[in-house]
């Protein structure tokens, strides 16, 4: 089922070409995958001239801000562990079915995203979206491979080293509060306008669909946004 929500009333990016909107959070294992979908539907015919911006969404904002335990989250949010090892086994085989090797054991801590939404955004800001996308990808590794965490201000500025970013520079911005309002402010929006879960891919037109699609299905939904915006360009 698709959801109807208006971007453009986000603050922060203009829309280049087609922009889709890509509403995720970096400790969703699904996020990830369907990034992996997303961009195998960009290689195919009809998809060309596709900018991707991703749009800040937490999947558990209660999280406090130095984090939690893992198993402590894991017990709280889905009580005993009965049924949770074959949880992760299939997530695991969905992960290998895209070239993912997610290592849920290495995982320690359970952060509060909000610092790395902040630093995928000024990775917008700094190296556009193909530096964004960078960011995206380098702390879905961090989190879910090298089992790091995310709420740690060092570990994310030597992500972003990783990414191709000064890790000086990322440290130092993080050590300030900017971005922090926006993010908030797209975490709030994306939920009162119809986003409860991730990922959620998001046309021009407000039009978006929930959930890690396959890249055939992601490739209509890009087809129908070309479509739109190439009709409304025409007058």
């Amino acid at each position: 089922m698709g959801c109807r929500v208006v971007a453009s009333e986000l603050i922060g990016f203009t829309e280049v070409v087609m922009n889709l909107e890509v509403f995720s959070d970096s400790v969703c294992p699904w996020c990830w995958i369907g990034k992996r979908r997303l961009e195998q539907a960009l290689a195919l015919p009809g998809c060309e001239d596709v900018t991707v911006t991703w749009r800040a969404f937490q999947l558990y904002p209660e999280i406090p801000a130095e984090g939690m335990d893992r198993d402590d989250f894991m017990r709280a949010r889905f009580g005993s562990s009965g049924g949770r090892s074959e949880m992760w086994q299939r997530m695991e085989a969905e992960g290998e079915k895209e070239g993912i090797t997610f290592r849920f054991g290495a995982m320690k801590r359970m952060p509060n995203t909000l610092h790395a939404h902040r630093l995928e955004r000024w990775a917008h800001v700094v190296g556009g979206a193909e530096g964004q996308d960078r960011m995206v990808e380098t702390l879905f590794e961090t989190h879910f491979v090298a089992g790091e965490d995310l709420g740690d201000k060092d570990v994310l500025a030597a992500a972003a080293g990783r990414a191709g970013f000064d890790e000086v520079e990322a440290r130092s911005w993080l050590d300030t509060d900017e971005g922090s309002r926006e993010v908030l402010h797209e975490v709030q929006w994306s939920r009162e306008n119809g986003i409860t879960g991730v990922p959620c891919f998001v046309l021009p037109n407000g039009y978006g669909i929930p959930g890690a699609q396959d890249a055939d299905t992601l490739a209509k939904l890009i087809r129908r946004g070309k479509a739109l915006e190439a009709r409304a360009a025409a007058g």
